[in-house]
């Protein structure tokens, strides 16, 4: 349970009121004589009062409690530092993308690393319940967003990945051991990596087989996809006249994806244009699920509404008391 504080406590000086209000009203019936005196009627004053006259007292009890929980609303109790443990259905999945220059083949519109940017956003925002995280590779690799339920965070980091980021080349190996490492420490039983290339490994200080035995010992499933029609696909070339386009085979190691899916126990994809993209993504959401404990934070909560409550079904239950029992008392 966190701190619990009131957001304006100067009008909690307000309560002085009450004691205040109490003493005058006991003065007042304590000190209480009659306007004018009528001869004849002492043997009033031993008649036996009756519980509606208690009753009369209760009324103001009640104006009192209303007072005291409305100046209790104004000066806005909350509660702060909270931390909650939410049990929710998910999964965690790393992402580990390749952007070396030849995902800037415009087999896919506007090319491949924007369709599979595009494609990955659409598929992370609809999986509400899961934390997703971001690797991005091309001659080395690094984590772009660790694991996190956050999606709104994670899809502007996945925005702003662009190609020229880090050397070019293709380290497939280093991309699937940096999002092992990420994934290593979850304690979710249903941990993945979906890893996104165009090409063959030639960079890295870990081979792509190897990786995938890591991620195999740490019970990680990687799902490889290859990105690229079959046939030659437009390349944009940077020369003195300017943009010039030539075609360029995709030349995706479908042997070595392959390989590391069956290892992982995963599956191995071929896109070869957006629309196949996103029907793997559909497919790699019917991936079993299990339970994990995601922590969030909640900074401040109103804790104002339970008292505004109250004085609520106060100021009703004076209403009825006077209506249905005292009305015919001063």
């Amino acid at each position: 349970m966190g701190e619990y504080i009131f957001a304006y406590p100067q009008y909690l000086w307000l309560l002085l009121l009450v004691p205040v209000m109490v003493i005058w009203y006991i003065l007042k019936h304590k000190y209480r004589h009659p306007a004018m005196q009528v001869p004849g009627l002492q043997w009033t004053a031993n008649a036996p009062v009756t519980f509606r006259h208690y009753l009369q007292h209760l009324l103001f009890a009640f104006r009192m409690l209303v007072i005291a929980f409305l100046v209790i609303v104004l000066a806005r109790p909350q509660s702060h530092d909270q931390w909650e443990e939410v049990i929710t259905e998910g999964i965690d999945i790393m992402i580990s993308l390749d952007i070396s220059t030849s995902m800037l083949a415009e087999d896919f519109k506007p090319n491949r690393m924007e369709a599979a940017k595009d494609i990955a956003t659409e598929f992370i925002s609809g999986r509400r319940n899961d934390r997703i995280g971001l690797v991005i590779f091309s001659g080395e690799s690094f984590t772009q967003c660790p694991l996190t339920t956050d999606h709104a965070v994670m899809i502007n980091l996945l925005r702003e990945v662009e190609i020229g980021m880090i050397e070019d080349g293709t380290a497939i190996g280093m991309g699937i051991a940096t999002a092992v490492n990420r994934l290593r420490n979850s304690e979710s039983q249903s941990k993945i990596i979906i890893l996104l290339t165009d090409g063959v490994n030639n960079r890295g200080a870990i081979d792509p087989i190897t990786a995938a035995n890591i991620a195999e010992t740490f019970d990680i499933r990687v799902y490889t996809v290859g990105v690229g029609s079959r046939g030659p696909a437009p390349y944009p070339v940077q020369t003195p006249r300017g943009v010039q386009y030539q075609n360029i085979e995709a030349d995706i190691d479908e042997d070595v994806l392959m390989e590391i899916a069956d290892i992982t126990g995963g599956r191995y994809f071929r896109a070869e244009d957006e629309n196949k993209l996103l029907e793997i993504y559909s497919e790699i959401e019917q991936l079993e699920r299990s339970m994990i404990d995601v922590r969030q934070f909640s900074a401040s909560r109103e804790e104002y509404r339970a008292f505004a409550l109250v004085a609520g079904l106060l100021l009703l239950a004076e209403w009825l008391a006077r209506v249905l029992w005292l009305r015919n008392l001063p």
